[in-house]
């Protein structure tokens, strides 16, 4: 609101139309989004990006949600002191993404990573909120993968999810399709891909063809 009072001060001054320095300051403004820290204040190069990134502020205000819910539930594995302990850990972590040739891939596999910790952990943190942006772990059993795959999704914009299976794992985000909801990325072996419509899932690694999936029960 700051930054449209200043643009349109300078627009109107002395009732003409004059664009000056301080118009296009105000008008190249970053916008500043909702965190769970303090934007005015943080000298964390990390926490900059984020609070200037819609999808990664998004991220990080449902990750604290989960975080706070974890600390509430008693049975909740590892036990809620251990997991306080885990959060300054991961935060330290996450900070650590500022030297990643890509910041903002880092950050955004380190929150979606943390989140599937969070909810596996946790029936609490399982609670369907009407205003999560985060589902799962989910079970998927796909032909031709031996162990099953567990999804954790961000409901962001743009998606995120998070698949882990046997001793791998890859973070994958939305892209547009013309129909149901795909998921791509990349690591150092190739590219993945995971489409979803309705009951129909499709995943794909490097050097293999589309594997069908089908939804198994979690426990």
């Amino acid at each position: 609101m700051k930054t449209l009072t200043a643009l349109f001060t300078c627009l109107f001054a002395a009732g003409v139309y004059v664009a000056t320095s301080t118009c296009a300051t105000a008008a190249s403004t970053p916008a500043i989004f909702k965190t769970s820290f303090d934007c005015t204040s943080t000298k964390v190069a990390v926490e900059k990006l984020i609070c200037r990134d819609s999808q990664l502020a998004q991220m990080d205000v449902e990750l604290t949600r989960l975080y706070r819910l974890a600390l509430t539930d008693e049975h909740s594995v590892p036990r809620p002191d251990k997991v306080t302990i885990d959060q300054q850990f991961w935060i330290d972590a996450r900070n650590q993404c500022a030297a990643d040739p890509v910041p903002k891939t880092c950050v955004i596999r380190s929150y979606a990573e943390r989140a599937f910790q969070l909810r596996q952990g946790s029936a609490i943190v399982r609670t369907k909120d009407p205003d999560r942006l985060t589902e799962g772990p989910l079970a998927y059993r796909c032909a031709g993968l031996n162990a099953l795959i567990a999804a954790t999704f961000f409901t962001t914009q743009p998606g995120v999810v998070y698949l882990r299976w046997a001793n791998a794992s890859i973070t994958l985000s939305q892209v547009p399709s013309d129909s149901g909801a795909r998921y791509t990325g990349k690591d150092s072996q190739g590219n993945y891909s995971f489409w979803q419509n309705d009951d129909l899932v499709l995943f794909q690694k490097p050097g293999s063809v589309a594997m069908k999936c089908t939804a198994e029960p979690i426990g």
